[in-house]
């Protein structure tokens, strides 16, 4: 059964306000209230002055006595003794220059800060632009998230985000809502992800896709092992074949109201290993540690669909969930193996470690000779490559379409989740020939390149579609809790992947 809390992520009720900021603290009790005012470069803006004024602070006096720098994210807090004062506490938080990015990071700092809380009221960001509005939504939303735990009665829990969060302002109401379910989104992918993996098996994913097919107008259907040999799916019968649950593979449509002929249609492909050991190339038990989170791109997929319809995504959206445990066995699939793909394409196993290009080729092939996509996007923890190559503060993207390519980009830099662009080598496209099978699913010894060597095989089954691919191995798990993350996995990509689609047409 599904866990409704990990379904249904802990968030603050929301509400923008244009009244005088002393009538808002007013109607809200004082002894758990967060008063928040920005800091700017050049100081605290007159608008944050009027509002301390309300708690019988003076602006000049607090920059002289707590000197909060204005370093985006950092906060300053002021405890207010009790009496009549409308609060208990104020919060100088550190906008920078006022940027998005700026408000994005300290929106994070403003959750952190505030978790546990009842009621945060704030003018941060008030009257900026819409994207440094929604930066800070974002922000302060994610900031506020924190991971589920499983706990015994005798633990106590983790705080959990603000209970109320009023934006006294101008702000702009549908701006910041639409900010707050991409954020929602992601902490959906996060909870997903972070689910144990004695717990989380295909089947259980499978189960998690229907109820949130269910409950935001999608339409569902699951193929199970059978239906999968029927079917052809060799890349996920082959990596699932040595565990006790087997492999599953799921399809989700959203399409919109009016849809008709003309209407795009978007194939979203998700990796779903849902615990990778490596399989008999077996990993080191400290690469194991994080392997209940390889299963992220299929979870950004899920929670990207779920998000369609409150979002009104104007274009069809199909999502397609590869889902398998890479375990070992008497039944593993093993190097020098050669499967065969939905559609006919053989390929030669290079690495069972290499298990999630597998799973994918076959979605994406499915996909190609199936649904007729405009565009076709996977998203998948791939290579430890990309890790290397950016670190984990961005992901690199492929594309073989320019305009998809650069339209990606420009929604990573709208929501934070910052992409970049990678070659499609053709150079390097002969490393992957195989003496035995169509082609070999790794490069041969010496081809390096291995995210980009991922990308071109991934390529052979996404045909002549317009298709992209982002490799997040490197931003798709943290390994602490701080800035918009928390530690384990990131949910990144599924904010950039609902900003591009909601600006499709």
């Amino acid at each position: 059964m599904p866990d409704p809390e990990l379904l249904n992520p802990a968030t603050s009720d929301w509400s923008v306000q244009q009244l005088p900021v002393a009538d808002v603290l007013a109607d809200h009790d004082p002894t758990d209230l967060v008063l928040a005012v920005p800091v700017r470069d050049d100081g605290i803006p007159a608008s944050a002055a009027e509002a301390l004024a309300v708690v019988a602070l003076d602006a000049g006096s607090v920059e002289d006595t707590w000197e909060p720098p204005a370093t985006a994210g950092a906060v300053t807090a002021v405890p207010l003794a009790p009496g009549e004062r409308a609060a208990r506490t104020v919060l100088l938080v550190g906008v920078g220059t006022g940027s998005a990015a700026d408000l994005r990071a300290a929106g994070a700092a403003l959750g952190r800060a505030a978790r546990g809380r009842s009621t945060l009221v704030t003018t941060v960001a008030a009257g900026e632009p819409l994207a440094s509005q929604a930066a800070l939504a974002e922000g302060l939303a994610l900031g506020g998230y924190t991971s589920p735990r499983w706990l015994s009665d005798r633990t106590a829990p983790s705080p959990g985000p603000v209970g109320v969060v009023v934006l006294v302002g101008a702000y702009d109401e549908d701006a910041v809502r639409r900010s707050v379910r991409r954020a929602t989104a992601t902490m959906l992918a996060r909870n997903l992800a972070v689910v144990p993996s004695n717990t989380k098996n295909p089947a259980w994913v499978a189960a998690q896709a229907r109820t949130l097919g269910r409950r935001h107008g999608l339409e569902v259907t699951v193929w199970n092992e059978r239906e999968l040999r029927a079917g052809g799916f060799g890349g996920l019968l082959a990596v699932g074949a040595a565990s006790a649950t087997p492999p599953r593979l799921v399809r989700l449509d959203w399409t919109p109201d009016g849809a008709g002929a003309r209407t795009p249609h978007v194939v979203l492909v998700g990796k779903g290993i849902t615990f990778d050991t490596g399989g008999l190339d077996i990993k080191p038990a400290e690469g194991m540690l994080a392997m209940k989170t390889d299963m992220s791109g299929a979870g950004i997929v899920l929670a990207v669909l779920a998000a369609c319809r409150d979002l009104a995504v104007p274009v069809r959206v199909t999502g397609l969930l590869a889902l398998a445990e890479n375990a070992v066995g008497a039944a593993s699939y093993r190097p020098g193996d050669v499967i065969t793909h939905y559609g006919g394409r053989t390929v030669e196993i290079g690495n069972t470690d290499a298990e999630g290009r597998l799973v994918m080729a076959d979605a994406l092939a499915y996909a190609d000779l199936e649904l007729e996509p405009d565009v076709l996007l996977d998203i998948a923890t791939l290579t430890g490559a990309a890790r290397v190559a950016l670190g984990r503060s961005m992901a690199p993207v492929y594309a073989t379409d320019d305009t998809v390519g650069e339209a990606l980009v420009r929604a990573g830099e709208a929501t934070g989740e910052r992409l970049w662009p990678f070659p499609l080598v053709e150079d390097y496209r002969p490393n992957l020939d195989s003496d035995v099978a169509d082609i070999n699913h790794i490069a041969g010894i010496g081809g390096g390149a291995g995210s980009i060597s991922a990308a071109l095989f991934l390529r052979e089954f996404a045909g002549s579609r317009s298709w992209a691919h982002l490799d997040i191995a490197g931003v798709g798990r943290s390994d602490v809790d701080s800035g918009l993350h928390t530690k384990g996995g990131t949910g990144f990509g599924a904010r950039l992947l609902l900003h591009w689609l909601e600006e499709m047409r």
